[in-house]
């Protein structure tokens, strides 16, 4: 007979989950395994809420296991560690992103790219070696294996850095790998929400020239003014656009709606590249004549491995950089929920995990 989450392992934890595709989260009793001997239990202090989260409480991409405790932006502090972990100790700053654990013998863990394992095991809505599912962040406690937890710089605020572990690198990822990180080049970054303004912030410690394209020109002051952009495309007007064709060297796409490619292909240079990192729901339609008129590249990216996630949360400290946030309490999510999916945060809900959740 299958234990119950709360009869599964001996440490007993609380968060918050989803049961089923309405996506309400409440209270929720589980439990974690003991520390092991590779293993660091975390207190978690606050956990960014991501636009993933939504979509998985709500089954959109058809692969929820409920219930469901959601969160992968973790931040917190260490509360044990097994005796072959020589990295980190009791009271260490610590976060934990996307994944905790991968087969660590493929090409890709290899070449430090768990992200991309076949066998990647996700911090939560996934299942563990052992059969159990895996819970997230919207919780008490986690206990992970030692190399799938990252160390914060001592000048980063843990609730402005935790969305640093999904948000940020996902959009730092892919400035490095296509060379969006090279100074002088002109990036264009699509979308001005949780991802879109991490990647001005970035791109602007790179010493790129940034433009921000949105469908929304009340985004201008915003992009410019508080976020430094250096130039602002209202998407929707098509005489901007017309001017602005051919100016960027590269795109990064945060959007997770349904929108049309062409136009921002339009924007690239020849041999201009075109990066999605926003998941739509639906598919979206390529024109091809573009793309060979330029030889212009359409290409995604997904999170980033645990060293260059490092690098990344090792960068942003020293460029101080942590996202724009909302602080919430606990009870607070489910409206969270409601209003990040109609785009009403500046830019990312986190959760006070340590003083609003409740046992």
């Amino acid at each position: 007979m299958q234990k119950s989450p709360e009869e599964e392992h001996p440490q007993k934890a609380v968060g918050w989950a989803a049961r089923d595709p309405s996506g309400v989260l409440s209270p929720f009793k589980f439990s974690r395994r003991v520390n092991g001997d590779k293993d660091v239990t975390i207190k978690v202090l606050f956990c960014g809420i991501c636009h993933s989260d939504l979509h998985n409480v709500k089954n959109e991409w058809g692969t929820a296991l409920y219930p469901m405790v959601p969160g992968h932006e973790i931040a917190g502090v260490v509360t044990e560690v097994g005796r072959d972990v020589t990295k980190f100790k009791v009271g260490d700053k610590v976060g934990v992103g996307c994944l905790v654990d991968s087969c660590r013998s493929c090409d890709n863990c290899a070449q430090d790219l768990e992200n991309y394992c076949p066998k990647l095991i996700l911090t939560y809505n996934s299942i563990f070696y052992d059969g159990s599912t895996t819970f997230g962040g919207f919780s008490d406690k986690v206990v992970v294996d030692h190399h799938f937890v990252l160390r914060f710089p001592d000048n980063l605020s843990l609730d402005g850095a935790s969305p640093l572990l999904c948000a940020g690198i996902t959009v730092y990822s892919p400035m490095k790998y296509f060379g969006f990180s090279e100074p002088g080049k002109h990036l264009g970054v699509v979308g001005l929400g949780g991802l879109g303004h991490m990647a001005v912030k970035f791109g602007k410690a790179f010493g790129l020239k940034v433009t921000v394209i949105s469908t929304s020109a009340s985004k201008e002051k915003e992009a410019l003014e508080r976020l430094g952009a250096d130039s602002f495309l209202v998407s929707r007007d098509p005489d901007q656009m017309q001017a602005a064709m051919g100016t960027l060297d590269g795109i990064l796409d945060t959007v997770s709606a349904v929108h049309p490619l062409e136009p921002l292909i339009n924007l690239l240079k020849t041999n201009g590249k075109l990066v999605l990192v926003g998941v739509p729901d639906k598919p979206l339609e390529l024109p091809i004549f573009p793309l060979l008129m330029g030889r212009k590249l359409v290409a995604g990216s997904g999170i980033g491995g645990l060293k260059e996630t490092q690098e990344m949360v090792d960068f942003a400290g020293k460029h101080n950089i942590t996202a724009d946030i909302e602080v919430i309490s606990m009870d607070y999510v489910n409206t969270a929920m409601e209003r990040l999916a109609k785009g009403d945060v500046k830019y990312r809900f986190v959760i006070d995990v340590a003083n609003t959740l409740t046992s």
